[in-house]
Formats: C-alpha cells, structure tokens, sequence
C-alpha cells in the first residue's frame, strides 16, 4: 500500500506551513503530498483562503527532493487547458519529474461565482473535462496535434519542452459510468473519495484494468486519548465511519483491508494541517507497516 497525504490548501494553509508539512511528509516516507485546487473555504469559514495550488506546487518543487507533489483535483473550469498542461510540464521540470495531475469537471457554484469562472451544468462541464483531458495529455506526447472541440480549438499544437517524465493523469469520481470511461481512455489512475471497504471493492472492478486510489478523512492517535483529543480538535467526534482513523495498529489494519479490496495507495485527508506530530507518528509506525 502506498501513502500519501492530501493537504486542503484552501482552509487557510500558509507558505511557512506548506514548507513545514512537505518537509516533514518527505522525512517521513510518504510517497506524494497532495493539495485541493480550491479558492475559497469550503467549510465556510470566514478570513480562510487559498494560496494557488500550481504556484504551490512549482515552489515546493524546489525545496523537496524525493517526494511527489500534485494536485487532487484541479477543475476544469479554472484555467485554459493549455495553460494548464504547461504549468504541470513546468513543476515537472522544476521537480525532475515529481509531479501529478488530477483533473476534474468543478462542482463548488459559490467559488466560481464569486472568482467569475464559468459555472455550467453538469453535462457542460463534464465535456469541458473531456476536451481538457485529451488536450493536456496530448499536449505531453511528442506528436504536435490539431483539436476541435465545443470548448477549446488548437491549431498545430506542439508545446515545449516536453516533460522530464510524463505527469501521471488521475480522474476521479464515484466510479459513475461517464467519470470511468474518460479515465480508462486518458488517465494512468482513478481516485475515488469517502468510500467503505465494501464500496472500494465495488469500485475498483468497474474501474479495472486502472489502478484505484482512494481520498478519505485521516486521524491518528498514538493512543485513545491522543486520537480524541484531535478529534475533538477538529470538531469530528464521533468521528464518520468510513475515515481512516485509530491508533497506529489500528490504522495498519483498515489500510490492510483497503489493500486487499482493490485499494493500490491512500490519499490522506490531513485537516489539521498545523499538526506536524500525527505525520510524524505516520511515518514512524504506519508507513514501515505497509509499505
């Protein structure tokens, strides 16, 4: 099983603590971090905002030298696809081919209102994904291309330079029929978030031959006591079901179950994100176990 932790940027994340959490992660032995591509809080919270996930990423790029960095997911609804793909290529370069991409249709109205981007049905913007999958990993292979969509049109298209080493595209979703079919045709993975043991099972047949990767809530403890009191900390006490949460055997054990669900890596939700201790305690007695 392989472990990454996911960081939403958007509920107030500062520089000093993305340097803090990426350095500690990369100590640690996690695999990836990765970051929402929000603007605003989704939790509501007033005076909490976002720094911008690819500028994030570019930066952090620099300062890390084994972890991969990416972005869980950006929407297509927020930047022109080529501008998109060349901001991955330039992190990809940055990094020496650390980066990842999830890319996504969008689905919060109030950030898109209140930042003018298009908020559209769900069918429109599910085929602005599409066009936005096919121009970013085409714009990454080495054969220049012309595209006409509804959305976006390129004439001879070649951008350069080319990535250090092709970004991994993640699509994610329910495992819904549409979601599926976009990634077996473009993406190397598909995510899938909040799902039980059970569902994972489920999901990961639909979405077979791609490998599965999961994003759900995360706390640990290393006790009862130390596990509440973060619990209680981040107001989520009892703490929802299908998060992965426990004492360090205790999280072992339900990543084990994932595993032989169909379950290939972890994205952990990490909302504490000034709580360098519970990464830490991860990569002392989780990771090793698991790995």
């Amino acid at each position: 099983m392989r472990v990454c932790l996911m960081i939403e940027g958007q509920e107030g994340v500062t520089w000093e603590q993305w340097r803090a959490l990426a350095a500690t992660a990369e100590e640690a032995g996690f695999e990836a971090l990765f970051r929402s591509d929000h603007y605003a809080s989704l939790g509501g919270h007033p005076g909490r905002g976002s720094l911008d996930a690819w500028s994030t990423i570019n930066a952090l790029a620099t300062l890390t030298t084994r972890l991969t960095l990416g972005a869980l997911v950006s929407p297509a609804t927020f930047r022109h696809p080529s501008v998109l793909a060349r901001e991955v290529v330039t992190a990809d370069h940055v990094s020496n081919g650390r980066v990842e991409l999830g890319l996504g249709a969008g689905w919060h109205e109030g950030e898109h209102r209140a930042h003018g981007f298009p908020f559209e049905s769900v069918g429109v913007r599910f085929d602005r994904l599409a066009e936005q999958l096919e121009i970013v990993r085409r714009s990454w292979d080495a054969e220049p291309f012309d595209f006409e969509g509804r959305h976006y049109r390129l004439e001879r298209a070649d951008p350069l330079p080319k990535p250090v080493r092709r970004p991994r595209l993640i699509v994610g979703g329910s495992a819904a029929p549409r979601s599926v079919a976009l990634a077996k045709r473009w993406a190397d993975e598909y995510n899938t978030t909040f799902a039980d043991v059970d569902e994972c099972r489920r999901r990961a047949e639909l979405v077979r031959p791609l490998p599965l990767s999961l994003m759900t809530g995360f706390l640990i403890g290393a006790d009862e006591a130390e596990l509440r009191a973060r619990a209680a900390r981040l107001g989520a006490d009892p703490i929802p079901p299908h998060w992965i949460a426990g004492t360090p055997e205790q999280v072992v054990a339900r990543l084990k179950q994932l595993e032989a669900a169909g379950v290939q890596r972890v994205m952990l939700q990490h909302l504490l994100h000034d709580d360098l201790g519970a990464v830490e305690l991860t990569g002392r007695e989780v990771i090793p176990a698991v790995g």
